[in-house]
Order: structure tokens, then C-alpha cells, then sequence
């Protein structure tokens, strides 16, 4: 900011270098110094658009996000065309988790002023959090064309793009990042897992020098380790490839250590816990629900694929909502979840699966029924008959040594992550297996297990199997997936627009290096 900045307008000197001086606080830290240099210029201009957003500004940088929010509507009702002021509104709603709210004041901030890209590219960010690839890709667009060096939009966009089946695009964007930065794993990791294109031999030495580098961060290094160790994989230099996961993973592990006792206790709680629950009060609640559970690269995006092109069903991809709305009783009740599941009644499953249908309804504005493949839902299966008793549960399962292998591989965005470490994997791997037999069995009409090779070896007999479960009508476009014209969200989003095929096993090609996996995860 500037004397001459318009939005210092009204101000005598002296006020505008307290303004200058409480952004300079703000950014240093000083919280209080910056509060009472702005309440100073407050006190003499209570309504200036430029302290009050100031002071929004410094409540969201000390946690007081509904003041912040309250400020800047005080604002807006002086000046309801300051574009600047409804951006910082939907970064203020934005922190308290209100993506609607946000969404609306991001977009009336474009209204405004369509030359401010940070709106543009919150929108598109927001967009991608919901799943509405199309609406991000337009608003990431025009961030790009209005702040080509903003490094995260080139990304996001690039992740938009592929989420599309648009990889040719998605490429061109990834490979833009590197321009800016050449250390970007978030780019390697988006060109590496668009894995219907190699990466080149140009890219394996550009990978390889970045990586001798000293002074890139640690989630870069990581990334790029992944993306190097794929690239040798398809190149078939196995031993490099191992060398390079093993390396990316064992720094993941030391930054985000998993730690192994607590899940298992959670699982013994979960399976105690959920062994006896009151009968449902509707029966049928949550029939439009297909929850899609198990261990990540098992398959399970293929057959979310399948059953989004079929007319009835909304792929709706990796959902947070059911384990939000635990969470959230859990905190009502200031009980530690799966603790509190003897003391909820019938009532209690009834409203939360409700909660959960109210959370998911958008998902069912086009199409009847719907999808929810977070991998992680497993973990709350055995609730289901209670909570949402008319939902199907299709648990996935492959190969365990190539589920554990394709786990090791891939770079996950949430950490802590079970799958940096091969022990763990394998142990993740045996409760999930023993925890959802349990809960088959104590509810096998809703809860029903396919197999990843048996759908390859016979797609017709098994989609077939697939849609019976889900009490769905066969559908001939289930037959071909690949042509479902929807968003993917996943790592998978390039095989699953590829026709179904068999002889998609990578883990033999490593040899002896796996011995030590395959006997943990020998259990057929």
C-alpha cells in the first residue's frame, strides 16, 4: 500500500502509516500492536472500509474467525461494492468451514471485479473440494490468466484437468509449475500419476538432479521420490524403483510418524462396541447410499466407475461426511468415539443418519442413489445397520500382496498414513479383513464382498453380481466403465478410463525384494 492507494482514501497521513504499520504486525506476528494501531484509526474513521478490513484480517490471524466474519458484514453493509472485502468474507467463512458461504462471497468478489485472481482461485479450490470438476477448472482458468505465477493454481488445475480424463491439459499445467519450480512435487506427483503416459528419460535426469539438491522441503523430496520410483518401474529398473519408494517413505514416516497400537486398539473398541445395537427405527434409511470400503488400490475406484454409469447412481467419489458427523457427536458428547456407541439408542442412529443424508443430499439432486468410496469407511461399518440400516456396503478386496505393494507406492495426501511402512501395512491389512468379516457376519444382507481379480477375470458375471447387491437393474453401460463421463478423484483416474482388462499385476516384477511383504501379508 501506497499514500496514493485509493483505498486509503479519507485518511490523513498519519493514519495511513498506522494502517501500513498494523499490516506490518500482523505479518510479524505482533497481534497486539496491530490492535491498537488499528483500533486507533478505528476510533476516528469507525466505518473506513480499509481498517475494518484490516481488523478482519488480524481476528483471522488470532482465531477469531466469527468477529472477523461480523466485521467485515459490518463493512459491506457501508460498502456492498468493494470487492476486497467480499473475498476476505469468504476466507473468513472459509476458516469456519462454511464452503457455501464462502463459495457465495468468493463469487460475488469476481462479480465485482473479475481482475482479482486469490478469489478466482479460491473458488476453483473450493470447487475441487466439492467434487465439481467443471466449475474449477473454469475458475482456476481464469486465475491462471490473470496470475500465470501462482504456483498452486497450475497445480490444482493440472489435478481438475485429470479428475476430467483431460490429461493432455492437466500435463501442459503440471509441466507450467515446473517452470516456476522445478522442486515441485506437487507437479511430479501429478505428471507420475497420470500413469496411461510415462515420464520420459528427460525427466528422470530432471528428477534425479532436483532430488541432489539441499534446499528443498521435505514433502517435495518425498514426492519426488514417488514420481522417480514409478518412472524406473515402467522403465523396468525394479531395483531402482524399490530403492527410490523405500527412501521416499521411510522420511515420510520419521515426518509423519503412523502410530501402530492406537488403531489397533481402536479396531478391538470398534468390534466390541458395535457387536450389539438397538434395532433401526426406519429400516430402509440410507438406501440411497453404496458405500464403497476397504484398503486404498484395491480396485475400488473401478468399481465406483461401474456403478456411476448406471442411471440411477451419482459416483460421488471419496466422501468426509460420515466420518464428520461421528465426530461431531462425538465432541456433543464429549466421548471419544467408538466409546460412546453402547449408550446411543435408536434415536440417537436415526438422527445421525439423517445428519448424514442432509450433508449428502447434492449428491442426489440428478440421480437417485449415490456413492461414497472413502476408503477409511470401513472403520465405521459396523454401525451402519443402526445408522443408516438401508445402505449397501461393498467391501473390496485384491491380492493382498499387490494391495500392499500398490499402497507402498503411492504417495497419499492425508498424514499420518499407515501405508509408509510395509509392517504396518500388512497389520492394517489383516484388522481391516477380520474387522469387516465380523460385520459381514452380523449383517450379511447389506455388507457384501467382491474381488478385484474376479471382476477382471469375468467383468460380465461379476458387474452383474455387483448390481444385484445394490438392488440395481442390470445396466448395459455398466459393461463398459471407461466411457462414464464423469469426475474421478482418485489416483486411479486414468486406468478406470481405460476398457476393463486382466494382467495388471506389478508386484512379481520386484522379485525377492517383496519376500519380506509377502510373508507379512500371507493370507490369501
Amino acid at each position: 500500500m501506497t499514500a496514493a492507494n485509493p483505498r486509503m482514501t479519507g485518511l490523513a497521513p498519519d493514519d495511513i502509516e498506522r494502517l501500513h504499520a498494523a499490516a506490518r504486525a500482523i505479518r510479524d506476528r505482533a497481534p497486539a500492536q496491530a490492535e491498537r494501531l488499528i483500533g486507533e484509526v478505528l476510533g476516528r474513521h469507525a466505518q473506513h472500509a480499509e481498517a475494518q478490513r484490516l481488523q478482519a484480517i488480524l481476528f483471522l490471524h488470532t482465531q477469531r474467525a466469527m468477529q472477523a466474519i461480523a466485521t467485515l458484514q459490518q463493512a459491506i453493509a457501508t460498502h456492498p461494492h468493494d470487492a476486497l472485502l467480499h473475498a476476505d468474507l469468504g476466507n473468513a467463512y472459509n476458516t469456519r468451514g462454511e464452503c457455501d458461504a464462502a463459495i457465495a462471497a468468493w463469487r460475488r468478489a469476481v462479480e465485482l471485479d473479475p481482475q482479482q485472481a486469490v478469489p478466482w482461485f479460491n473458488l476453483g479450490r473450493a470447487f475441487h473440494g466439492q467434487g465439481d470438476s467443471n466449475a474449477a477448472v473454469d475458475a482456476l482458468q481464469h486465475a491462471r490468466a490473470l496470475a500465470p505465477e501462482i504456483l498452486p493454481a497450475a497445480v490444482l488445475l493440472g489435478d481438475a484437468l485429470v479428475h476430467l480424463g483431460h490429461f493432455d491439459g492437466a500435463a501442459t499445467h503440471y509441466r507450467d509449475a515446473l517452470r516456476l519450480h522445478p522442486a515441485c512435487g506437487d507437479a511430479w506427483r501429478g505428471l507420475s500419476n497420470i500413469k496411461t503416459v510415462p515420464l520420459s528419460d528427460a525427466d528422470a535426469d530432471a528428477l534425479s538432479a532436483q532430488l541432489q539438491r539441499r534446499d528443498i522441503a521435505d514433502s517435495d523430496r518425498v514426492a519426488m521420490g514417488h514420481a522417480l520410483g514409478k518412472l524406473e518401474e515402467d522403465r523396468g529398473r525394479h531395483s531402482q524403483a524399490f530403492a527410490a519408494f523405500l527412501a521416499a517413505n521411510a522420511l515420510q514416516q520419521r515426518l509423519t510418524p503412523w502410530r501402530l497400537q492406537p488403531f489397533e486398539h481402536y479396531v478391538r473398541q470398534a468390534l466390541a462396541a458395535t457387536e450389539s445395537l438397538p434395532a433401526p427405527i426406519d429400516a430402509t434409511l440410507g438406501h440411497e447410499v453404496i458405500f464403497i470400503v476397504g484398503l486404498p488400490r484395491s480396485g475400488s475406484t473401478l468399481f465406483e466407475q461401474i456403478l456411476a454409469a448406471h442411471p440411477q447412481v451419482e459416483g460421488a467419489s471419496e466422501l468426509a461426511d460420515l466420518g464428520i458427523v461421528i465426530q461431531q457427536e462425538s465432541v456433543r458428547r464429549g466421548v471419544a468415539y467408538p466409546q460412546w456407541v453402547p449408550q446411543a439408542s435408536a434415536e440417537d442412529w436415526h438422527r445421525l443418519g439423517r445428519d448424514y443424508l442432509a450433508r449428502t443430499a447434492h449428491w442426489r439432486t440428478r440421480r437417485p442413489r449415490f456413492t461414497d468410496k472413502l476408503p477409511d469407511n470401513w472403520k465405521h461399518a459396523g454401525i451402519l445397520r443402526a445408522m443408516l440400516p438401508g445402505a449397501t456396503v461393498i467391501e473390496v478386496r485384491r491380492d493382498p500382496l499387490e494391495t500392499a505393494w500398490s499402497c507402498f507406492k503411492q504417495q497419499f495426501y492425508s498424514q499420518p498414513h499407515f501405508a509408509n511402512d510395509m509392517d504396518n501395512i500388512a497389520i492394517y491389512l489383516r484388522d481391516c479383513r477380520q474387522a469387516m468379516d465380523a460385520w459381514r457376519t452380523r449383517d450379511p444382507a447389506h455388507i457384501r464382498l467382491h474381488r478385484y481379480e474376479d471382476l477382471l477375470a469375468d467383468p460380465d458375471a461379476r458387474i452383474h453380481a455387483l448390481l444385484d447387491d445394490c438392488g440395481l437393474d442390470f445396466e448395459p453401460a455398466c459393461l463398459q466403465p471407461h466411457q462414464a463421463a464423469r469426475a474421478v478423484r482418485t489416483a486411479s483416474a486414468a486406468q478406470v478410463r481405460q476398457p476393463i482388462r486382466a494382467g495388471l499385476a506389478h508386484a512379481a516384477s520386484y522379485g525377492a525384494m517383496l519376500d519380506p511383504l509377502l510373508q507379512l501379508t500371507g493370507l490369501g
